[in-house]
């Protein structure tokens, strides 16, 4: 039989479970019998239980917010040029089914502005699935059902791969992008997934093309200490202050100087977020020295 004492802590506990505010640590285990031991335990399970459904829901109800905050603009977009590609090329007709010939001059003015409307319906519509891609890859991220397996890998292999994938857009610009080793010409080798660390690099070196000047210049040299390899990307670009380094790495932040430019601020947070699933991490350094900006990717060895 249970004494009225154990009966009643019995029940504040369920009732503390009930009203939200049970903790384990209410509870003293030096002076808790064996079954009320046990109720403690399946109620802080319980309780932890739903903490973990609540923070589920949360994140939740943020992606969900974020899709429909960041696809708004490009959306809106995609419709106002749509319209007005629509109108011109009634303008067009009308013109073409007139009486007498039309101006060529009229003609040309309005192909070229549909050209233009096409365009830019093209470029929002990739931006949109761009935004799409990083947003599914993200939440896949976040959830835990993108899985990142770190294999002892080549960091070489990785950085030329990286390279290879913004050569082109670089080129577009007349950049020329540079590569520097560590200290002596042994191969580096690090603790990272391959195909996930890639999409990592190619962030920040897409930036790093994005934000540099025509003609400009990328660095990329490598270096290692004890228990890291680290691949520094250096650019001639805007650079980086203090203020803004702390912040950098947010979720969808973009800097006040680059508010007009392409991008959506998803790029460096799924970089943060790929390395730390490998042990890895990612830092700014911010440089009053020169302009530009020095990203270093850590890799575990």
């Amino acid at each position: 039989m249970f004494t009225n004492k154990v009966i009643e802590r019995l029940d504040q506990m369920l009732d503390d479970a009930l009203n939200g505010t049970f903790s384990e640590s209410s509870y003293d285990e030096t002076k808790l019998s064996r079954l009320e031991s046990k109720w403690k335990e399946f109620l802080g399970t319980s309780v932890l239980s739903n903490q973990n459904l609540e923070a589920e829901r949360h994140r939740l109800e943020q992606f969900i917010s974020d899709i429909s905050h960041q696809t708004k603009t490009p959306m809106t977009n995609i419709k106002m040029y749509t319209e007005l590609l629509c109108e011109e090329i009634k303008i067009l007709q009308s013109k073409e089914g007139g009486q007498g010939a039309s101006d060529p001059g009229d003609i040309s003015a309005s192909l070229s502005r549909i050209e233009k409307y096409s365009a830019e319906i093209r470029r929002q519509n990739e931006r949109l699935e761009f935004l799409i891609d990083s947003l599914t890859k993200l939440s896949r991220l976040e959830s835990g059902t993108l899985e990142v397996v770190a294999n002892k890998s080549s960091v070489n292999e990785l950085v030329e791969s990286g390279i290879a994938a913004v050569k082109a857009k670089a080129g577009t610009k007349q950049i020329s992008i540079v590569t520097a080793d560590a200290e002596g010409d042994t191969p580096l080798t690090a603790s990272f997934d391959m195909k996930w660390t890639l999409e990592a690099l190619i962030n920040v070196l897409d930036n790093a093309v994005k934000y540099s000047p025509e003609g400009g210049k990328i660095e990329v040299k490598l270096s290692e200490t004890e228990m890291y390899v680290a691949i520094h990307v250096i650019d001639e670009g805007r650079g980086i202050s203090e203020e803004e380094a702390t912040k950098i790495f947010g979720r969808f932040f973009r800097g006040s100087e680059v508010q007009q430019d392409d991008g959506v601020g998803i790029g460096l947070y799924l970089t943060r977020e790929i390395l730390s699933k490998e042990d890895g991490y990612i830092k700014v350094i911010s440089n009053e020295v020169r302009e530009g900006g020095e990203f270093v990717l850590y890799l575990r060895k």
